[in-house]
């Protein structure tokens, strides 16, 4: 930690929002945070095949954030930790210029948006199963989808080649926003977000170089590799009254900073229930993961810390589903003459699911497909003249999107694993109480609702594991 400086700034840029918070490790307690929406999405020219996010505009909420801070608090800040949303990937260019520059006011640092591409998200679908099946398979068995950083630039040097030919560095906006605090003119890449943007080799903790360049990949964009915890370098400047030369790690993962944020035991689970939904336990290095016959295909293997494992079953669908449940309702009102807020509705739809016991409605909530079937699609079955209220629909949304995790996850394979509690997590469970009476009903096992945050992960991780 830089001399004089007792806290810690954490920021996790996120899908909807940017949070950053200072951590006081001594105390372990946070003294200030602030959170932004940053209603970056832009419209894709593919449609709904496409989903990507104004750059500009994300790190306008990020410097938002900051500046709200109290400047005697952003004084005594002596490390950075950063994290954010994986998988996706933008592009910019660094030449002679950096592509940011820094405002009169020398707190502030501006978007050369001509130099920087869009961020394509993890939400992105161009990359169907079509073209997947175009690209070579990763060496060690690892899923590679749509939204990951490295299909998504195969994607652009096949179809849109003359996009790419204005940028020299590729990254996710995490690792995009370490650069421009630190004016990195390369991009550093922790092994987290490697790990989420495919072919990366575990054991050589880089890329899967020979396999990439047979199938003409555009080699340039490949970040450099560091193991997680890694210092990416030095606060440039002055930032918001956080002083020059404070140290800032390698960008990290959200998933594994949320995770790292309310974990108390190794018997522990994590369930992440927000815009989709994750449920993850972590592995020492010498352990295995103990899988049940039928979930082989569906567990993934992410890098956490002090080369630990994060065994994650992600589903693109968990409260988006909901979300389009209500705002299916809300149009339909409209259509009808009535103008209900969305608050309302899910107000009513939560109400009206307690007063339900059971409900033997169907649904199956994979609306925008898995990443291990892409084609896969959302459906209501078993539908009779008695189980259509709309109480008895939303439970069984609630239901469906609990199930299909639990498929991915099986209570037997959290129980051979020694994992004895599950820790709720995230917007979408925290504010619904049916979620979570689905949660028990159907894993079976202890569970107590924590409030996770990734911007104090990424101030945890930077004050115990950053090193030079």
């Amino acid at each position: 930690m830089a001399e004089n400086g007792r806290l810690v700034l954490g920021i996790d840029i996120g899908t909807t929002s940017v949070k950053v918070c200072l951590l006081d490790p001594e105390l372990n307690k946070v003294v200030a945070s602030q959170t932004k929406d940053t209603q970056a999405n832009v419209p894709s020219e593919l449609g709904y095949e496409g989903h990507k996010q104004n750059a500009p505009k994300i790190l306008s909420a990020l410097h938002a954030c900051v500046s709200r801070l109290p400047r005697n608090l952003t004084k005594q800040v002596g490390m950075i930790g950063v994290c954010g949303q994986m998988h996706g990937v933008m592009f910019w260019q660094y030449e002679d210029d950096a592509p940011w520059i820094r405002s009169d006011d020398s707190n502030r640092l501006e978007i050369d948006a001509g130099a920087v591409s869009s961020l394509y998200t993890w939400q992105d679908s161009r990359c169907d199963p079509d073209f997947l099946s175009t690209l070579p398979k990763p060496s060690n068995g690892s899923t590679l989808a749509s939204g990951f950083g490295t299909a998504t630039i195969f994607w652009f040097h096949r179809n849109r080649v003359e996009k790419l030919e204005k940028y020299n560095c590729a990254g996710t906006i995490q690792d995009f926003t370490v650069a421009m605090l630190c004016n990195i003119d390369r991009p550093i890449m922790s092994v987290q977000n490697a790990s989420g943007w495919g072919y990366y080799n575990p054991e050589a903790k880089d890329w899967e170089r020979d396999l990439l360049e047979a199938a003409d990949f555009p080699m340039i964009f490949l970040p450099q590799i560091v193991s997680s915890g890694t210092k990416a370098g030095l606060l440039s400047d002055t930032w918001n009254g956080i002083p020059a030369n404070v140290p800032v790690m390698a960008a990290l993962g959200d998933l594994q900073c949320s995770v790292l944020s309310v974990l108390h035991h190794p018997d522990d689970a994590v369930l992440n229930i927000s815009t989709s939904a994750q449920l993850a336990f972590v592995l020492p290095p010498t352990s295995s993961i103990h899988r049940p016959e039928g979930t082989e295909t569906l567990i993934e293997d992410w890098p956490f810390f002090e080369d630990n494992h994060l065994v994650v079953a992600s589903t693109l669908n968990g409260g988006n589903a909901l979300a389009t449940f209500i705002t299916m309702l809300q149009h339909w009102m409209l259509d009808l003459g009535h103008n209900i807020p969305q608050s309302t509705l899910w107000d009513k739809c939560i109400e009206l699911a307690g007063k339900c016991e059971t409900s033997d409605l169907k649904v199956t909530p994979t609306l925008i497909g898995e990443r291990y079937d892409p084609k896969a699609r959302a459906s209501v079955t078993n539908i009779t003249l008695g189980n259509l209220s709309l109480g008895q629909a939303f439970k069984s949304a609630c239901t469906g999107i609990i199930e299909n995790l639990h498929r991915l996850m099986p209570r037997e394979l959290l129980l051979e694993n020694n994992i004895s509690r599950i820790l709720g997590t995230g917007s979408a469970i925290s504010k619904n109480h049916i979620l979570q009476e689905e949660v028990k009903n159907i894993f079976q096992l202890p569970i107590v609702y924590e409030s996770n945050d990734a911007a104090l992960g990424a101030a945890m991780a930077a004050s115990k594991y950053m090193t030079s």
